[in-house]
Parts: structure tokens; C-alpha cells; sequence
């Protein structure tokens, strides 16, 4: 029935796009798209009733170890679970993720095909349900060429960088947070820097920006070459996590433009990843808080960034750390109510922390990389080639626990959706007076 009335709603919509007139061909387009979008989001819903019906009850299911595990809570075994099989109490495929915990096994790792049996609850975010105090089968070992070299290189990385620099180092380069100490979560936490240890595309976005900004003199085969090797080696690194493939798709897509000399319109980019993402998984948009962030993250960095910096430095060409800082900034802004709104917590300093901290990131993952090659490849020499690490990651490390270190450097406040639109609305208001601004400009420059 739902397919019959979207193929009414498209057979009236689909005229208008005939006529030449821009606003009413846009408008029909952004009502099919949600039109499209809704009966989508509605399929897909009816394929997670499942986990409604599972809820509270003893279940076995047979997946993929989607990550490397770590021990949790009352030392159990903790890891995400995808390409999930119910076996019993009844047979048929989930959609999704699940949250393992459990015993019977020593370790698992990435790739790793596993039966689990336990209890299984329903979750909100971006988990479609956990099993906690679980029991845990090995049924194969995964066979990735790639995981074993991440292994080889995480194990080498913490081997040649002491506690807790190793685990930073790993939280910059892919996201692994699970092995760093408490108190240095809660002080990134309580400075607004968790973002640089999260598995997420910001890292990503920052350090090809940095790296094509220094390699502009290099021919563009060359620069793309090894931007593009970049994104396929940070890809292999992280596991595949969604917000890093959403983030390669935005850069794949930009450096293919940039190529062919060729440019996107932020604006569309952003929106066109952000459709193509919500359509392949809906459920990113209703209980995703990491997809939100991200596409505002990127709205940031692709379009405040860009407005900010020809207001403030016209026709002038900064310096790449400047760009990195404006950068920082512009994300840090259009992430800021929503954070307020679900988390309820404000960093003081947040501004000034990222300011020392962020424009370091590209090039603490640049030494950590290397560090990283040298314990699997030259252990002999690796102390010495890991210092310049080893200093800058201490640089970083002590200033966060510097700035953790002040008074009410992180404050409760909560905000109503009322206000979340509020302070929304007064970004877009400063985006489209920048953009007029702008320009205003170019056309007295002409």
C-alpha cells in the first residue's frame, strides 16, 4: 500500500521538474526526496520489529566481530557484532549492530565469526540491541591479511611509545579510545577534545585538507596519489566504521573534483553523502547521534571554514595551521547546541584547548604512523625514531591534563529544543551574512 501512494506522490510531483522555473523544480525535488526518504525509513523499520519482539528473552545468534575486543565491565569480553544470524528461537537474518559482552572466550578480534547466547535488550543509538554477561563461541577466525597487520602495527605502537602515549597515539590514528585510562577520557571529555580519539571522519578531514594544502606545489597526479592511498590505508586501519566511510566519501569525492578541475558546492556534497547514507541505513537519522555530528562537523570545516577565512584574510593565502585552527573552530560551532542539547555538558575552555591542541593532530598522527612502522619493521631503531612522537604526543597529553586541571573547566547546562533551534537558526543567519558579505566583496573587486 505504501509503495501504490509514493507512486501517486512521484506521477504528481515528477511535472514540475519539466519547467524551467528553479524554485519550483527545487521544491519538488526536496519533496520527493522526502517522500522517498519516509517510505524507505518505513521498510526498513518493519525489518527491526524483530529485535522488539526478541526483547527480554534468551537468544543464540552467529555474526562478525565488527572490531577488536576489550575488557569491559566485571572483565568481560566487550566488541560490536554485525552480520547478524538468529539462530534460536528462531531462524532469520537482523539488521544492524549489537553490543556483545560476555565469557567463554579469551579474546576475539576483528573478522572473527562468533555464537552468542544470552539475553538480549533493546539500546538506543547507533546499537540496535546489547547482550550482556553473554556466552561466547569462537566458530572461525577471521582470515584478513589487513586485520593482521593492524594488530602487528597496534601492538607494535604501544610496544615502542610508553603508557599512556600509545594508547593516544592509537586514539588519533583510529579511533581506539577502549585503551586509554579513565582519567585521561574524562579530562579529553572535560576539555571538548574527545573528538581527536573518536572513531570518527574529523581526523580524516583535517589531515587531507593539511596534506593537500602542503603537497600544492606537487603535480595533482602526484598529490592525489597519495591522498587517495591515504584514505584507502585510514579506511583499512579503522575497520570500516560509518562515519569514517562517510568521511571518505566526502574527501574521494572533493579530490575528484579538485582533479578534474571541477568544484562541488559544499552545500551539495554534504547533502548529497548525507542522502545516500540515511538511504542506505535509516536508522542513522533517528538514532544516530555520531551521523549528526558529523555532517555538521563537515558543514563546518566545508562551509563556515571557507566564509570565515575570505572575510578575514581576503585574497591572502594563510598559513596552513591558521586554516587548521579556523578549521577547529567552525566544527567545534556547528556541533556545539546539539552537543549541549543531548549531552547537557559545557566545556569552559573547550575554545582555547583546541586551539593548542587540534592544529597538532596531523602531525602527531604523522609521527605515531611512523613510530608505528618502525616497531614492526626496524624494532632495533624504533626508540629513536618514535621520540619526536613520544614529544609531541607528551606536548598534547600534559596540556590536557593542564586545562583539565582548572576550575569548572566543564559545567552542566542543558538546553530545550526550542533553544537548539534558536542557536541553529543564529549559525545559519551568520553563515548567510557572511556569504553576502563575501560576495559583496568579490563584485567591488571585479
Amino acid at each position: 500500500m505504501g509503495y501504490i501512494w509514493f507512486v501517486v506522490f512521484a506521477c504528481v510531483l515528477t511535472p514540475p521538474l519539466l519547467y524551467r522555473t528553479n524554485t519550483l523544480s527545487l521544491l519538488s525535488i526536496t519533496a520527493l526526496g522526502l517522500i522517498l526518504g519516509c517510505y524507505r525509513g518505513t521498510i526498513f523499520r518493519q525489518s527491526l520489529l524483530p529485535y522488539s519482539s526478541l526483547a527480554g528473552r534468551t537468544v543464540s545468534i552467529r555474526g562478525v566481530a565488527r572490531d577488536d575486543a576489550v575488557y569491559g565491565k566485571q572483565s568481560q569480553v566487550t566488541f560490536d557484532l554485525g552480520h547478524i544470524d538468529v539462530i534460536s528461537p528462531a531462524v532469520y537474518t537482523l539488521p544492524g549492530t549489537m553490543a556483545i559482552g560476555g565469557y567463554g572466550e579469551v579474546m576475539i578480534y576483528r573478522g572473527d565469526t562468533v555464537l552468542v547466547t544470552g539475553k538480549l535488550y533493546p539500546t538506543r543509538g547507533s546499537k540496535q540491541a546489547s547482550i550482556g554477561y553473554a556466552k561466547l563461541e569462537i566458530i572461525s577466525r577471521g582470515t584478513s591479511r589487513i586485520n593482521d597487520i593492524r594488530r602487528r602495527f597496534v601492538t607494535s605502537l604501544q610496544s615502542v611509545l610508553p603508557a599512556p602515549l600509545g594508547s593516544f597515539g592509537l586514539g588519533l590514528l583510529v579511533g581506539q579510545r577502549s585503551t586509554l585510562p579513565d582519567s585521561l577520557n574524562e579530562q579529553l571529555s572535560a576539555v571538548g577534545l574527545t573528538h581527536i580519539v573518536a572513531v570518527s571522519g574529523y581526523n580524516l578531514t583535517i589531515l587531507i585538507q593539511f596534506i593537500r594544502r602542503l603537497m600544492r606545489d606537487r603535480s595533482k597526479y602526484q598529490s592525489i596519489v597519495l591522498m587517495l592511498s591515504l584514505i584507502g590505508l585510514f579506511v583499512a586501519m579503522t575497520g570500516n566504521s560509518a562515519s569514517i566511510v562517510r568521511a571518505s566519501i566526502v574527501s574521494v569525492l572533493s579530490l575528484w573534483a579538485w582533479y578534474y578541475g571541477r568544484t562541488f558546492r559544499p552545500s551539495v556534497l554534504i547533502l548529497l553523502v548525507a542522502a545516500l547514507s540515511a538511504g542506505w541505513f535509516p536508522p542513522y537519522v533517528w538514532s544516530d547521534i555520531g551521523w549528526h555530528l558529523s555532517f555538521l562537523a563537515f558543514g563546518g570545516i566545508l562551509i563556515l571554514a571557507p566564509l570565515v577565512t575570505k572575510r578575514i584574510f581576503r585574497a591572502v593565502s594563510p598559513h596552513p595551521l591558521i586554516l587548521v585552527c579556523i578549521e577547529t573552530i567552525s566544527a567545534q560551532a556547528m556541533t556545539f547546541p546539539i552537543i549541549l542539547y543531548v549531552f547537557g555538558r559545557l566545556s569552559t575552555i573547550a575554545l582555547i584547548s583546541n586551539l593548542i591542541v587540534v592544529p597538532l593532530v596531523p602531525l602527531a598522527m604523522a609521527l605515531s604512523f611512523i613510530a608505528g612502522l618502525a616497531g614492526v619493521f626496524v624494532p632495533i631503531l624504533a626508540g629513536w625514531i618514535s621520540y619526536p612522537a613520544r614529544l609531541v604526543l607528551t606536548f598534547m597529553v600534559d596540556s590536557v591534563r593542564f586545562f583539565a586541571s582548572f576550575p569548572h573547566s566543564s559545567v552542566r547546562i542543558s538546553i530545550t529544543t526550542f533553544q537548539l533551534c534558536i542557536l541553529y537558526a543564529s549559525l545559519f543567519a551568520v553563515m548567510l551574512l557572511l556569504w553576502r558579505k563575501t560576495l559583496t566583496n568579490d563584485k567591488i573587486t571585479e
